[in-house]
């Protein structure tokens, strides 16, 4: 597992104790150092884990070993049937989709994948959707509201793909159209940001009813380094800008942008990703119940008034 800078005095702690382990032979004498040092472990990762800064927390979320959509859907779904294409134009593979079941519940699931290996991040073109990507999320949402079927949808994505390819097939309109058939959608949508929830990229499958966020989770209107290439001119202050945007979860929650903070484990959830897809199975489950039994033209209602309330404004 790759570590990050401030898992360095944990993976020392941690090679200690082992060498010990090793050297002990189960004499008591080591035994009862190597469970003082245990202790001082414990210890040492509730520290470094609970003073952790945006940008060490963005780290976090673009781990290599963090769970992506589709380890979410084999999770948490006891059944999953991919549907692919948007009937216009190709399949985006950045953009995962499909009936399922979860928990018995019947729904349509869609998310942003970026693959876990180079092969499949190139595959997955690292997450960032292709317009005929928003229109296959669409595709499956309208089917969703056909079969009066919830959807839930999971956001990881650094952004829209801002190639002239996209733009020339619509990018923008793509989006859009998203935003405003998301608005307008009969069946209830539950968002859950998993890793990144970056820009435009990140909105165009983000309307919801409810929006849940995983702790170390990130959603902004630009990545730390776009920000600072803007303000700064120089991407290398990245880290100013990770604590300028207010782009973590308790902020987002300050701001009624997000619903609800899905804890993770100690450290993030590459750390134990079983625990993390029970969380935010629990999440839509509990959601699900809460919006299961309102009228569409309420749900449309609150939807629309949700959006209208976000922010903090002074007057």
């Amino acid at each position: 597992m790759d570590i990050l800078p401030h898992e360095k005095p944990i993976q020392e702690y941690i090679k200690t104790i082992e060498h010990l382990k090793k050297q002990s032979q189960n004499t008591p004498l080591f035994n009862s150092e190597i469970k003082k040092l245990e202790q001082k472990l414990i210890k040492l990762k509730q520290t470094v884990y609970s003073e952790l800064t945006p940008w060490q927390r963005i780290m976090i979320c673009r781990h290599p070993s963090r769970p992506h959509a589709l380890d979410f859907f084999k999770s948490m779904c006891d059944s999953f049937v991919e549907l692919a294409g948007d009937r216009t134009f190709s399949d985006d593979h950045a953009m995962v989709g499909g009936l399922a079941k979860i928990d018995g519940i019947k729904c349509v699931v869609i998310g942003q994948e970026k693959g876990n290996d180079t092969e499949s991040r190139v595959y997955r073109n690292f997450g960032m959707l292709n317009p005929e990507g928003f229109r296959k999320a669409m595709r499956l949402m309208k089917l969703a509201e056909k079969f009066h079927l919830p959807i839930v949808s999971l956001l990881d994505t650094p952004g829209a793909y801002p190639g002239l390819e996209a733009e020339e097939r619509g990018q923008g309109w793509a989006i859009a159209q998203n935003l405003r058939d998301m608005a307008r959608i009969k069946t209830p949508i539950i968002v859950v940001v998993i890793g990144e929830g970056c820009s435009g990229g990140a909105l165009g499958m983000g309307i919801g009813d409810s929006i849940g966020m995983l702790e170390h989770s990130y959603y902004s209107v630009i990545s730390p380094e776009g920000c600072a290439s803007i303000l700064w001119k120089d991407p290398s202050k990245n880290i100013d800008a990770a604590s300028t945007l207010k782009l973590n979860a308790e902020h987002l929650l300050d701001l009624k942008i997000i619903d609800a903070i899905i804890p993770e484990p100690l450290g993030g959830a590459h750390h134990d990703p079983q625990e993390t897809f029970q969380n935010v199975k629990q999440f839509i489950l509990e959601q699900w119940n809460i919006f299961k039994n309102i009228p569409a033209p309420l749900l449309i209602e609150q939807r629309y008034l949700k959006f209208r309330n976000i922010g903090n404004f002074l007057e």
